[in-house]
């Protein structure tokens, strides 16, 4: 056994043998006891995730925490697990017809002479399209996702021989932060804010398009300028200025001639993904359904192969570990820890005066998402009920129902697997997980204190509260 891996073990035991809290169902703690424990070991890398992911659902099975074939595989099902393992490979579609490469080239043209330029750049693109796609893992691993890729390889950045953190662990950290922010900026760039319109609509607080948008955009603007600059600082690109890069860039181009037939096919089949990713809602295709007819296109176009698709080993990987912590984290709520979770803590903060207790309720709502591997699962288990809770102490409805619907995105900042945007992300092998869920604690208190503070004076001003 991995010496690392008794850790985890002897930790989840402990948690699964300690008298099972009154009122809530056992296997509800039980399967906490092993979340818990697979979490410790992914941090303390006592084995490969994928490897730890399959032993947690071994456990869970054995110990009749799950029926495998009703429950423990029912991850497997999941059209946002296999939307990531989706752009994966479309991912590979514009490497292999090296329109990502052209498009990274015309990147570093016009921004390339220092990294926090790069950074700036990558956020402007999510700030462009963010209110167009409401799917935050199609932004970022059908669009923004190849463009990085392309970027960092071509600045000689490359997961796994040592050149990650020339620049390309700072473009992934940048653009997944920037992901989580514009998600929260725009009522139609995330799949779960309709559904937060919709639970705060039933308890009295009304949400439109423009009073989210008005409410986000002093606290979004901010932090989306002062977000690239943190990261810029506690982890840092070890290359800060590119002065030959632009030069490099125009050559390249240059090298690379006119358009190739498999390039003009690529655009073609990522237009149609484009505008299926913004407008298939309305003639019910998903961003799921829309993601695997462009890879079938690819496929048929022979700008990818299957054997390209076998090569993609981190496709794979994803999948497997994935599923099982969307399966363990679905279940948790399934079988009522988290109804028993946000039942206590309602219970006692309601004893405070309105101010004290909406902050408490806020901060356990945002930080119990290391308990979550999906921010739609999250919403539907917590956001009604602290949401309830909230306005029944005086908060104002509206800004309780907006700031619980802001934390809805800004929560995943913290862990690799807290959205499908971040599994891409960190699939990509450039940033360690010890490194992603440190980055990732910091930018949460950016965050809180950004949207709570500086939005808190702003929602005032507007006379919200």
């Amino acid at each position: 056994m991995h010496f690392r891996l008794l850790i985890p073990v002897l930790f989840g035991s402990g948690l699964y043998f300690l008298p099972v809290p009154e009122g809530l169902d056992p296997r509800g703690w039980h399967l906490f006891a092993i979340f818990v424990a697979t979490i410790a070991g992914i941090i303390l890398k006592a084995m490969p995730m994928g490897a730890i992911a399959i032993l947690s659902l071994l456990v869970a099975t054995l110990t009749g925490t799950m029926d495998l074939k009703t429950q423990g595989l029912s991850g497997y099902g999941d059209d946002i697990i296999w939307l990531v393992v989706y752009v994966f490979f479309i991912a590979r579609g514009f490497i292999n017809s090296q329109l990502g490469t052209r498009v990274a080239y015309i990147f570093i043209r016009a921004l390339g002479r220092y990294s926090l330029g790069l950074g700036y750049g990558v956020v402007l693109t999510e700030l462009l399209v963010a209110p167009l796609i409401p799917s935050n893992s199609a932004r970022a691993g059908g669009i923004i996702y190849p463009i990085l890729k392309s970027m960092a390889e071509s600045l000689g950045s490359r997961p796994g021989d040592g050149t990650e953190r020339k620049i390309g662990s700072f473009l992934m950290q940048i653009s997944y932060h920037a992901n989580l922010i514009t998600s929260a900026m725009f009522l139609t760039a995330m799949a779960a804010n309709p559904m937060v319109q919709k639970i705060a609509a039933s308890a009295g607080a009304h949400i439109t398009w423009s009073n989210w948008f008005i409410g986000a955009i002093v606290p979004g603007l901010a932090s989306v300028i002062v977000m690239p600059l943190v990261i810029y600082f506690i982890y840092p690109p070890e290359v800060k200025v590119l002065p030959n890069a632009v030069q490099l860039a125009k050559e390249k181009l240059i090298e690379m001639g006119a358009m190739k037939p498999k390039e003009w096919i690529m655009i073609c089949v990522f237009s149609l993904m484009l505008g299926l990713w913004i407008y298939g809602k309305n003639i019910g295709i998903s961003a799921a359904t829309t993601s695997l007819l462009g890879l079938s296109l690819l496929l048929v176009t022979g700008v990818l192969t299957f054997d390209d698709m076998l090569k993609e080993k981190d496709a794979w990987h994803t999948l497997i570990w994935f599923a099982i912590l969307v399966t363990m984290a679905n279940y948790l709520s399934e079988f009522g820890f988290v109804g028993w979770f946000s039942g206590g803590v309602s219970g006692y903060v309601s004893q405070f005066e309105w101010h004290w207790a909406f902050l408490m309720l806020v901060l356990v709502y945002f930080y119990s998402h290391y308990l979550f591997a999906s921010n739609t699962a999250h919403v539907s288990a917590m956001y009604g009920a602290f949401l309830t809770v909230a306005i029944s102490i005086g908060t104002p409805p509206l800004v309780a129902a907006l700031i619980f619907g802001y934390c809805s995105s800004l929560f995943s900042h913290m862990t690799h697997y807290g959205s499908s945007s971040a599994v891409v992300l960190f699939g990509t092998g450039y940033v360690p997980v010890t490194t992603w869920w440190f980055l990732g604690f910091i930018m949460s208190i950016v965050s809180l204190v950004i949207w709570l503070g500086l939005g808190g004076l702003w929602w005032k001003m507007l006379g919200w509260w």
